[in-house]
């Protein structure tokens, strides 16, 4: 091998100084050297320690960076100096790629390799000499690998250490390795003007720093015309805000570009490409340290920037906008001083520069501990807060990264925190631990490829690109990948075609094809690398990595084993917003670029939760909530509520409410809750199941005391006495005294009583004895019976003692097939044994005026309860006539207070469906009916489909007798329906009805059609004969047509026939003899009444044509009125459906309406008044007539009402014709107030 030869750049400041670093670190075993970027350093204290003879036999000079980039580039940069090709004698090795050999003496590495080697060669024994370069970064690799260094000294007397800095920190570096010597090397920088600019002060705090750096650009262009800018900017929003001020203001001859980390690396390229004219570069502090922008002469700096901090109290990460520390500002500065002298701008003034933290906080205080944790355990390094760590972490974040592994499951704390067979396998895994945790979750999923596809993407920036000038196009391109549910599955799909595209194509078609679709090549063999890398480590742990299976990953098994990394980033949506709640009630929102950020689902999960101006939730994809309860079992906190005993369980059954992090993932489960509180549950069982009758069981002991305790309780429910039955505490202590400790459930009972059974098997058998109380009194059968006698029928009686309650007292059952033919009359008389309290509420009731005549109450009451029976009529009427004629004080029906009697002693009517059950229940029987008139007919309908006795298309009397009634049976029940004749127009039929009041309305029409059918209609002969086509035709006919009108005289004439020879007949032979008395007749009395409707008609029609005629506007209502009275009184089939009223009362009524048009013009406000009284009669006539629900049966009293308004108009409007009888307001208001509230009552 040839000796290398030692050149030194003269112009580097480390050259200068080279003798004195010889000496230094041959005397020593650490030195620090500081200096700024530049002074040469990185490149020539290899050469010096490899020509000291470091780097022989006893081990290579590691040399570790940063980032692999410059790893690569410094390795490659020592290697041409030294005049060896690169993998010889200076060799490099990161992440997936090295390429050292044997005789490799330097070794460029990032600090992330020299840590992994760490696992496998805990003394460094490779190495005599490690350099640790731009250790001023603080980053969490740094500060571990310092620390261990620290511990290895003594151990490793004859490794040397040397760290390089570029700032003014040294010290610190040399406080930590016992007072280590410190070497600086002076830059090679010109001189740098500082000045300080801070913005103007207006309302617009965002408008100020821009007009800031617009000012500051322009004063920089007049002071040259030459060297190019670069402006730091905290983030990408500020440089695309800054870019468009930029762009607005037109500077002449000046490129304007962007520089931040996420930018594509085609547009990253562009800022080290030559260019003519000026430069404006907008950076992140990604131009600080990691890249050197070429030309720059000037630097405006912002003075913030971008920095992730990790909050240990909320679980989040950070990128919140921060005042840079003065170190980097002096960086930043440093940046300009390179090719000439420079001036560099200070966007805020000089005392908040001095004021400013010295250095940057390392990363060990803004980061999640876990990672760092984890390898300390592997290594068995010890507890971390005696780790010599340059600055000791809180303790408070040791903690919340403990908390991490122990929620990934890595660790357990017994009595002190150890790895679990889960730790230390995550520690093997060289990937951050969350991601680790996925994989291996993905073991037993059969998923391992997927998830460490998805792993690796998580890993790095995402190879998707989104140009600033091409979002869109970009945007189009990827979202072929996309998933409507999982962000996480666009990586799997993205992978499968970077496959088949890499497999189809040559390498330089590959790179433009990711060039066209918006790929970063780079990332994406990153991308590759990491999954390699993985899959290496995952087969050592034994995890199956089958090839990739490129049909879609079953959803739920890729998505449970991502969610054993992510259980803290879950979310619950918001159902009144976008955002969602997460673990210890952080707010969080998807990040726009998701496929959930239009239509977000209940729940989520993400990879990230980043804050900057809000705090996003970055990849997320949809869960289901009940995922989580089998991963995160050792995070769940249960909480339970309402523990109560289930009947149909036979076991107590309580709320279980199941929290993540604060997260209720389970609402409001139902579990056993035996194991839980045994104790509670024994006494539950006892006093629900046993006690209280709440169980199912075919058991005997438990049936046979029901019923005794039931016999005992109906005792105190008719008495309305409660010292009669012990009391629930006498029956607890009799069952826990017997049965055993154990027994908290049905089934525990089971096989208690199973054993117990067999040697006592009366333990559990209650004596009546000792239910009934020495205060029971004898209740006897007649006065609390159990049925209700009504005719033939026997009703149920209840009996139930709780105040308050709607169906307090007595209750009777009526089964809803009987509803029409159970009688409200004697259900006043309550059972015998009420009736006292009955009539001394009754008495009470009284107004003091009357009651004082009947006092002592109770004698009084006594008196009548011995003097009356239920056969003297109703309740009310016996006791007002005993007590004339034991005070003669007369009481009327209006004298009783009724709301006044308490609700028990009202008698409760409960309707029964053909299942027992109830349908309603109240305590009037006529408004039940009324209520329940549908059900009823249903039922009924129900009852008579299969009946035999209907019939249809009858034309003649063939049909045998009418049965005034007719009986089916249902349920043991007895059941009466009502026969009657329909009137079907061209025949009838015969058919039930519900009530002898329907059957007589019904009869009625069905036996005059039948007697139309059975004789020859007049109506033919009496237009041929009489009556003119063309003259009849004129006439105010409400008809169709001349002939309608006729059939309805002759239907008329039939009807007052049908009254005057006896009405209804229910046998063929009185049918006969009906016809043939009316037959007869029937041509002169239609004749009689066609004269009569001739006479109505034509008032009618010389009415109708005043009413056309018109009106002044006053009159107006007037009409209006008259022609609906009209209309009303001549309408089609009024002759048939007022035949047995005179048509001369009708003819009477329309003279009226005549002698009003006449007085209407000088009377006109008497009309008014009068009109008013009418509309108020006849509009709660209306209403009532609405309410009705079956109106046929009151269609009588409805015609009465009619024809009093009739009556009431004569008497208001002309009163000279007369009226049928006496009439006022005051008799048709009574008549409708008696129909309204005669409903119902007996």
């Amino acid at each position: 091998m040839n000796h290398p030869i030692f050149e030194y750049p003269q112009n580097l400041p480390i050259t200068q100084q080279k003798q004195r670093i010889c000496e230094t670190i041959e005397r020593h075993q650490v030195v620090i050297i500081s200096g700024e970027t530049g002074s040469g350093k990185t490149t020539q204290l290899p050469k010096i320690c490899l020509e000291l003879g470091r780097g022989g036999v006893t081990g290579m000079i590691g040399h570790t960076q940063p980032r692999r980039l410059a790893a690569y580039r410094v390795a490659q940069r020592i290697a041409d100096e030294l005049k060896t090709p690169l993998g010889e004698r200076v060799g490099y090795q990161m992440r997936f790629h090295q390429k050292i050999n044997e005789n490799t003496a330097i070794k460029l590495m990032t600090d992330g390799i020299l840590l992994a080697e760490i696992q496998h060669d805990r003394l460094l024994m490779r190495y005599d000499t490690i350099i640790i370069d731009e250790a001023h970064e603080r980053s969490l690799n740094i500060d571990f690998i310092l620390g261990y260094l620290r511990q290895l000294l003594p151990k490793r007397p004859d490794l040397k250490i040397i760290i390089t800095s570029a700032t003014l920190d040294s010290q610190r570096f040399s406080d930590h390795f016992n007072q280590a010597p410190m070497i600086e090397v002076s830059g090679r920088s010109y001189p740098v003007e500082v000045r300080y600019r801070p913005p103007q002060k207006t309302n617009e705090s965002e408008g100020e720093g821009l007009q800031a750096m617009i000012d500051a650009v322009n004063e920089l262009y007049r002071e040259s015309t030459q060297g190019d800018i670069l402006i730091f900017m905290s983030g990408e929003r500020e440089i695309r805000d800054a870019t468009e001020v930029l762009r607005q203001e037109n500077i002449s001859h000046t490129e304007i570009l962007p520089l931040y980390s996420r930018l594509s690396y085609a547009e990253q390229k562009k800022i080290f490409q030559s260019h003519v004219g000026r430069r404006i570069v907008l950076a992140t502090n990604v131009a600080e340290t990691s890249l050197t922008v070429p030309g720059i002469k000037y630097v405006i700096d912002t003075g913030t920037a971008r920095i992730s901090r990790y909050s240990f109290r909320t679980k989040i990460q950070k990128l919140s906008l921060e005042p840079i520390s003065q170190a980097a500002a002096n960086q930043r500065k440093g940046r300009c001083g390179r090719i000439s002298s420079g001036i560099c701008i200070r966007l805020y003034e000089e005392q908040d520069f001095l004021s400013r933290p010295v250095f940057t906080d390392p990363e060990i205080s803004r980061t999640n501990l876990s990672a760092v944790i984890l390898q300390m355990m592997a290594f068995n390094l010890g507890d971390i807060t005696s780790f010599p760590f340059i600055d000791l972490p809180d303790k408070r974040r040791i903690q919340d990264g403990i908390a991490l592994l122990s929620e990934l499951g890595a660790i357990e704390h017994s009595p002190k925190p150890n790895l679990t067979k889960i730790g230390r396998q995550l520690s093997r895994l060289t990937i951050d631990p969350r991601l680790g945790r996925m994989i291996l979750a993905a073991q037993s999923r059969s998923c391992v490829q997927e998830v460490m596809i998805i792993a690796a993407a998580l890993s790095i920036q995402d190879p998707r690109e989104r140009p600033q000038d091409k979002k869109q196009a970009a945007d189009e391109k990827h979202h072929r990948f996309s998933d409507k549910d999982s962000d996480f599955v666009a990586f799997i799909h993205l992978w499968n075609y970077i496959e088949e595209q890499q497999n189809a194509l040559s390498v330089n078609q590959f790179r433009q094809l990711c060039h066209r679709e918006f790929l970063h090549y780079m990332r994406v063999r990153e991308w590759q690398d990491i999954y390699s890398q993985l899959k290496k480590s995952a087969q050592k742990l034994g995890l199956l990595t089958l090839s990739i299976n490129h049909t879609e990953p079953h959803y739920f098994h890729v998505h449970t084993a991502l969610l054993t990394g992510l259980l803290s980033h879950i979310g619950q949506k918001d159902m009144e917003s976008h955002e969602f709640t997460g673990p210890r009630n952080i707010r969080f929102a998807i990040f726009p670029h998701s496929c959930l950020f239009k239509k977000p689902p209940k729940w989520i999960m993400v990879s990230e939760l980043l804050e900057t101006r809000r705090l996003w939730g970055h990849i997320a994809a949809r869960i289901e909530p009940e995922w989580l309860e089998p991963l995160a079992g050792h995070l769940l906190k249960r909480h339970y509520s309402a523990p109560h005993w289930e009947k149909n369980k036979g076991a107590v059954i309580a709320h279980e409410k199941v929290t993540l992090f604060g997260l209720p993932i389970i609402y409001d489960r139902k579990i056993n809750y035996g194991a839980i509180d045994p104790k509670l549950c024994r006494s539950l069982f006892i006093r629900q199941a046993l006690v209280e009758g709440e169980w199912e069981t075919t058991h005997a002991f438990f049936h046979q005391n029901l019923k005794l305790l039931s016999e005992a309780e109906e005792l105190e429910n008719k008495s309305r006495r409660r010292d009669i039955v012990v009391d629930d505490h006498t029956l607890f202590e009799f069952y826990d005294q017997r049965i055993g400790q154990e027994v908290v459930s049905s089934r525990h009972f089971n096989h208690w009583w199973k054993k117990v059974f067999q040697t006592d098997p009366d333990l559990l058998n209650f004596d009546k004895s000792m239910l009934i109380t020495e205060n029971a009194q004898e209740i006897t059968e007649e006065d609390f019976p159990d049925f209700w006698s009504q005719e033939a029928f026997k009703l149920d009686l209840s009996y139930q003692f709780e105040p308050g309650n709607e169906t307090d007292g007595v209750t009777v059952h009526i089964p809803l097939v009987m509803l029409n033919q159970i009688q409200s009359q004697g259900f006043d008389w309550q059972v015998p044994g009420m009736r006292f309290e009955l009539i001394t509420a009754l008495l009470k009731s009284l107004p003091k005026k009357l009651r004082r005549h009947f006092v002592p109450v109770p004698n009084y009451a006594q008196a009548i309860l011995e003097s009356i029976r239920p056969s003297s009529g109703s309740f009310l009427s016996a006791i007002e006539k005993k007590l004339w004629q034991m005070s003669g004080v007369k009481i009327t029906r209006e004298d009783w207070q009724w709301h006044q009697v308490p609700e028990h002693l009202k008698i409760t009517f409960r309707i029964l469906d053909d299942q027992n059950q109830m349908i309603k229940e109240g305590k009037d029987l006529e408004v039940l009916r009324q209520e329940l008139t549908r059900q009823f007919k249903k039922t009924r309908s129900t009852l008579i489909e299969n009946c035999t006795f209907e019939k249809q298309n009858l034309k003649e009397w063939n049909f045998g007798t009418v049965p005034l009634y007719y009986e089916s049976t249902q349920e043991n029940y007895s059941i009466k329906h009502y026969p009657a004749l329909v009137d079907e127009t061209h025949s009838v039929a015969l058919r039930l009805f519900e009530t002898k009041q329907q059957q007589k309305i019904m009869m009625w029409k069905g036996l005059r059609r039948l007697l139309l059918l059975n004789m020859a209609s007049p109506a033919q002969a009496l237009r041929q004969k009489w009556f003119n086509k063309s003259k009849l035709g004129l006439y105010f006919n409400p008809y169709e047509n001349i002939p309608a009108l006729l059939e309805d005289c002759v239907a008329c004439s039939v009807d007052k026939l049908m009254a005057e020879y006896g009405g209804l007949v229910w046998t063929q032979s009185e049918f006969l003899i009906l016809k043939e008395k009316i037959r007869p007749k029937v041509y002169e009395v239609s004749e009689k009444i066609t004269r009569e409707v001739q006479q109505i008609l034509d008032k009618a029609f010389s009415i109708h044509k005043k009413l056309q005629a018109g009106c002044n506007l006053a009159q107006v209502p007037a009409f209006t009125d008259m022609k609906q009275q009209l209309e009303g009184l001549v309408c089609p089939y009024f002759i048939s459906d007022n035949s047995l009223k005179p048509l001369a009362d009708i003819l009477r009524y329309l003279k009226a309406i005549e002698r009003r048009l006449e007085k209407l013009p000088s009377q006109l406000q008497t009309d008014r008044s009068n009109m008013a009284k009418i509309h108020a009669l006849n509009d709660l006539w209306i209403k009532w007539k609405n309410q009705l629900t079956e109106w046929r049966e009151k269609e009588k009293e409805i015609k009465e009402v009619h024809w009093m308004l009739e009556e009431l108009r004569v008497s208001l409007f002309a009163q000279q014709l007369g009226t049928a009888y006496p009439i006022s307001e005051k008799r048709v208001l009574n008549a409708i107030n008696k129909q309204i509230n005669g409903q119902g009552q007996g």
